[in-house]
């Protein structure tokens, strides 16, 4: 249980595997996914590693699945996902995979190309058939003799009036329907008007056997006479790659030849339909295997990749690698070496032995579909420093609290329910139809943050008696109507109803309750004019001592960090001063309003003073104010005395801790000094003179107060190891402290006075950011009463027949501006400002986020396609 609060603890431990058992045993560690391999090789170039051969053959394997899965696509054949997870294949069943690939892709490349070949020559049938057919409509109207002596005029004026024989020649072929216009005007243009084109569209769009597009094309003939012309006419054809096609002169040869292409073209759809079911069947084929293919070629690969990280033993017989692992699963890990090896055929067992480092380890937090996206909300500000407190598991409950208290409203919030209700009910049939659509897979992942988040705005808006921006009557109302001369008395009499259109309350006369509510606010707020007067001042308290409970909670955490890292000079100059400081000026804000809010009734309320004046005149020490008189006897020196503590804080921080550190710097540096010299010199020294501690007390001293550790330097027995390096020159011990960093007092100063200065204004500033729970629930209230009052009270005003149809529209019109504006804008507002409370004002206090992320050799990772192989 304790590791849900902090990080899971680390070991950097060394494999040593068996040559023939190596990529069995990283295939079971892929599976079991809790191992991070480190590269051994940094310096060695990616081509030269030992098994770049075979991770080449993966990805060539890989590039014809992808090209086969492109082919299955583009045929609209869906992929079989069973949710098998086959197992990685042996290294010898390679070259079976590379065969079965080969010859597939080699089949397919075949069928397409005979496929686009079969489809062009089908493409050039079906064009000459309509050329045939159009032309052979051309030449039917140009039988006509009036039509044919016209058209002879205006090619050649000067040969028609000598009567002698034109002989014509003409060009007919295909060109694409859009390019006429252009194809037209070049002619007229280059051949000088000497030609004449007649122009058919074929009605039924045409298939580009090179993309596969539809393309809509028109039949052309041109009728020009000479050679000059008929080169002209031939290159301008060639330039708009139009498609010319013989066609014979005479109507008898022009039919048999139609009779002829007729019949090619009804073998050719034969063909290509007898081609197209024999590639379908062989894309039907493939697409059953295909999943089963990708997982196990890429694990395939994820292997080799990963045992190119490895070291190679001189013997060639074994490979080192380097693992970050959690140490709880050091047995999980053991057992999938065994098994590995046990599955390679292998005798010889591989071996894990853990190593120590100084090295910072990675940070892993174990979470489930549950708590995963909270973590993911604490590791988007920053991945939590190796074993330090966890801000996830107090962010579950901490987040969507203080989302409910700026989007507090049972309406809203039921359907914010619901619709989370909906994505956690149905998420296995959600998750297997895996979406592309990112902003639903964004929501989707943070269902239970949304659900969590929809069942505390419930709460709040209970305890706002909000729905809707409407009140329920839940328990009646504390305020009567009753005449005031009656029995129990009222708030207004009967006179006082008729004669005034506003009314407001009056906290002073007593309700039907003789004490507050029972649960939330009264319904009768609801219809006051002073409405917002009470509710501002019920909210921005309650967010003022929402904030500071927050905050303190936060430097409460720190002092776990301190303790587990063993730090108490971060305890007795960093948190205790910290918690004092605050708790001394905003703590006893909090308790002022509750002692206002004890002291002060509604009578008395009149003459109750300023919280905001009374803690401004405390921090300046100004007492003399007699517009704000105090709420207690004996405030003013509890105020002073508490100020004063505040200000005594600041130095504690800013001076005494870099004074200390300072010290401990000079005691370690003496005893290095010691080390280095004789051990009969330091025998002398410390007899002579005494060995100091880093706080100056001598060891006599230290034992004289009971051996208390003061500071972070060395307790009474770690001077008695240090003092005992000093006297060994070769301890390894004595070698890793002189590879320490060198101490810098000013830097040491000043990071002091920033994270000082930082602290102590950011109580100021971060209190005040709290806030913002107030404005952002005043402003969703506000909307709320607005979009009611401008939309739905409309169609309720209404008292016609046909009030009821146009209610149903508004009603839709209601319900689709409340979803869009205040559950999805406002929702998404409000969640904003919620993590900002989170990232700035509660982790600041005790989390530095300045670790790296365990990422895991997983099999499972890499087919989600989470990172790259």
């Amino acid at each position: 249980m304790g590791e849900l609060f902090r990080s899971e603890e680390m070991t950097l431990a060394q494999l040593f595997l068996q040559s023939e058992a190596a990529y069995c045993c990283v295939s079971e560690l892929g599976e079991l996914g809790m191992v991070q391999f480190r590269d051994l090789n940094p310096d060695v170039n990616v081509f030269q590693r030992k098994f770049v051969n075979e991770v080449r053959r993966c990805e060539e394997m890989d590039r014809k699945l992808r090209f086969v899965e492109k082919e299955i696509k583009k045929a609209n054949i869906p992929t079989v996902d069973t949710g098998e997870n086959p197992e990685v294949p042996f290294p010898r069943d390679m070259i079976d995979l590379e065969a079965t690939f080969e010859k597939l892709e080699n089949e397919l490349k075949e069928i397409n190309t005979n496929q686009e070949a079969l489809k062009k020559n089908f493409l050039e049938l079906t064009e000459l058939k309509h050329i045939l057919r159009r032309t052979q409509q051309f030449f039917d109207e140009m039988e006509d003799p009036n039509l044919l002596e016209e058209s002879s005029s205006l090619l050649d004026p000067s040969e028609a009036g000598r009567g002698a024989p034109l002989r014509l020649g003409f060009v007919a072929g295909v060109i694409n329907r859009e390019r006429i216009p252009t194809f037209e005007r070049m002619l007229w243009r280059v051949c000088r008007g000497n030609v004449f084109l007649r122009q058919a569209e074929i009605e039924d769009p045409l298939e580009d056997p090179a993309t596969g597009d539809q393309v809509h094309k028109s039949v052309f003939i041109i009728f020009f006479q000479g050679d000059q012309l008929k080169n002209r006419v031939k290159k301008i054809c060639e330039g708009f790659r139009a498609s010319l096609y013989p066609c014979p002169e005479t109507p008898q040869e022009r039919k048999e030849m139609a009779a002829g292409v007729n019949t090619r073209i009804d073998d050719l759809q034969m063909v290509l339909n007898q081609t197209e079911d024999h590639r379908q069947r062989v894309l039907q084929a493939a697409a059953k295997t295909m999943r089963v293919w990708f997982i196990k070629v890429r694990k395939m690969k994820a292997i080799y990749h990963t045992l190119n990280l490895c070291n190679i033993d001189v013997t060639q017989k074994c490979l080192i690698a380097e693992v970050w692992c959690p140490v709880s699963d050091l047995d999980s890990i053991q057992f999938a070496l065994r098994r590995g090896t046990e599955r390679s055929g292998s005798t010889v067992p591989s071996i894990l032995n853990r190593m120590q480092t100084k090295q910072t380890p990675p940070t892993f937090n174990k979470t489930n579909k549950f708590t995963a996206g909270f973590q993911n909300i604490v590791d988007a500000y920053g991945i939590g420093t190796y074993r330090e407190i966890n801000p996830a598991p107090y962010t579950i409950i901490t987040f969507p609290f203080l989302f409910a208290v700026m989007f507090g409203d049972m309406g809203h919030g039921l359907l914010m329910t619901c619709a989370a209700l909906y994505l956690v009910i149905r998420e296995s049939r959600l998750l297997s139809q895996k979406s592309d659509n990112e902003m639903f897979n964004m929501v989707f992942a943070g269902r239970y943050i949304i659900l969590l988040m929809g069942i505390f705005s419930v709460y709040t808006g209970i305890i706002y008696n909000d729905c809707f921006s409407k009140s329920l009557n839940m328990f009646g109302s504390g305020w009567s109507v009753r005449p005031m001369f009656g029995p129990k008395g009222g708030n207004w009499s009967f006179e006082t109803l008729d004669s005034n259109a506003v009314l407001q309350l009056d906290p002073a006369v007593p309700g039907v309750f003789g004490g507050p509510y029972p649960l939330g606010i009264d319904p009768i707020w609801n219809v006051a004019t002073n409405k917002l007067t009470f509710l501002n001042s019920f909210k921005m308290k309650m967010s003022v001592i929402l904030g500071v409970i927050h905050m303190l909670f936060g430097v409460s955490l720190s002092l776990f960090n301190h303790l587990y890292f063993k730090k108490p000079l971060n305890i007795f100059l960093g948190f205790i001063p910290e918690i004092v400081f605050m708790s001394s000026l905003f703590g006893y804000l909090i308790l002022l309003i509750f002692y206002k809010w004890t002291a002060y009734d509604a009578v008395t309320s009149k003459d109750a003073p300023s919280l905001l004046i009374a803690f401004i005149n405390m921090c300046l020490f100004n007492y003399n104010d007699p517009t704000n008189k105090p709420l207690y006897r004996g405030q003013m020196g509890i105020q002073i005395l508490l100020v004063l503590i505040a200000l005594g804080c600041v130095p504690c921080m800013l001076v005494v801790k870099t004074w200390v550190l300072r010290r401990q710097h000079l005691w370690k540096k003496h005893l290095s000094q010691m080390r280095e010299a004789g051990p009969a010199e330091n025998l002398e020294s410390l007899e002579q003179t005494g060995t100091t501690s880093p706080t100056g007390l001598t060891q006599q001293g230290t034992q004289k107060f009971g051996g208390v550790r003061v500071g972070n330097g060395p307790t009474e027995d770690e001077a008695e190891i240090i003092e005992h390096d000093a006297l060994s020159q070769h301890s390894e011990e004595g070698d890793e402290h002189a590879e320490e960093e060198p101490f810098d007092f000013g830097d040491v100063a000043v990071h002091q006075a920033i994270h000082t200065i930082e602290y102590c204004l950011g109580c100021i500033s971060n209190t005040a950011s709290y806030l913002r729970l107030w404005a952002l629930s005043l402003a969703h209230a506000q909307l709320s009463e607005v979009l009611w009052g401008m939309v739905m009270h409309l169609g309720l005003s209404s008292r016609s027949g046909g009030g009821f149809f146009g209610l149903t529209i508004i009603f839709a019109a209601f319900a689709t501006l409340t979803v869009a504006i205040l559950l999805i804008m406002e929702g998404l507002s409000a969640f904003l400002h919620a993590l900002r409370l989170h990232w700035v004002e509660f982790q600041n206090k005790f989390y530095t986020g300045q670790g790296f992320k365990f990422v895991p050799f997983s099999f499972e990772s890499i087919l989600e396609g989470r990172f790259d192989e």
